[in-house]
């Protein structure tokens, strides 16, 4: 993977798409069916000689290239006024910090990796985002990245979250998140590139959206 603003850019965007989705099932117990397919894709395909190949293409990534946008802005607040989503943040830099700690964990990386390639050979039998699908990527994540720690405390309506098959989603989400972080690290993202090319990344994420 190149390291450079774009890769990086689709990186960042694709974290905050799968962190859109988690608030999206959160607040309303849906979520936008080709976001969550995206964001899926970026975990069980196997095409990945573009960072944009993973996700299905730049147009799939709309969503993320939106929220980053939004989220990377100066202030408190959006040039339209609307506030920054300080949850999406939390989300966005706690899965930022669990790839670095599975990066660290060279056995435990094996394992997920191993556990992936067994739910690739799943799509023999069901679509990207049956729940059958969702449910092992949802465990995946419960018995790998989530025993890493911290853990990921979702807010959001509680009908919502009780609910199993939302749960399994948000999971699901959680562990293409760590996939993005990955992607994000790969292309030489880091704490500081995050904090002094925000408006570098911005642009990039514009020009992305209007090609």
């Amino acid at each position: 993977m190149e390291a450079n603003t774009r890769n990086r850019t689709i990186a960042l965007a694709a974290l905050f798409q799968c962190v859109e989705g988690v608030s999206q099932i959160a607040a309303n117990g849906k979520i936008d069916s080709e976001l969550f397919e995206a964001c899926l894709n970026s975990v069980l395909t196997e095409d990945n000689h573009s960072a944009e190949a993973l996700y299905g293409g730049i147009g799939k990534l709309r969503t993320g290239f939106k929220v980053l946008m939004h989220q990377l802005g100066a202030g408190n607040m959006t040039p339209d006024g609307k506030p920054k989503d300080i949850e999406a943040t939390r989300y966005a830099v706690n899965l930022l910090y669990l790839e670095k700690k599975l990066a660290n964990d060279p056995d435990m990386f094996q394992t997920l990796l191993k556990n992936i390639e067994t739910a690739q050979q799943q799509l023999d039998f069901f679509a990207m985002t049956h729940p059958n699908m969702v449910a092992r990527l949802a465990e995946i994540y419960t018995t790998t990245i989530s025993t890493l720690g911290p853990r990921i405390m979702i807010k959001g309506d509680q009908s919502h979250l009780a609910n199993p098959e939302n749960a399994a989603k948000i999971r699901a989400l959680l562990l293409a998140g760590v996939r993005a972080a990955l992607l994000w690290r790969q292309a030489g993202g880091n704490r500081w590139k995050l904090i002094f090319s925000r408006g570098t990344m911005q642009k990039e994420a514009q020009h992305l959206l209007s090609t």
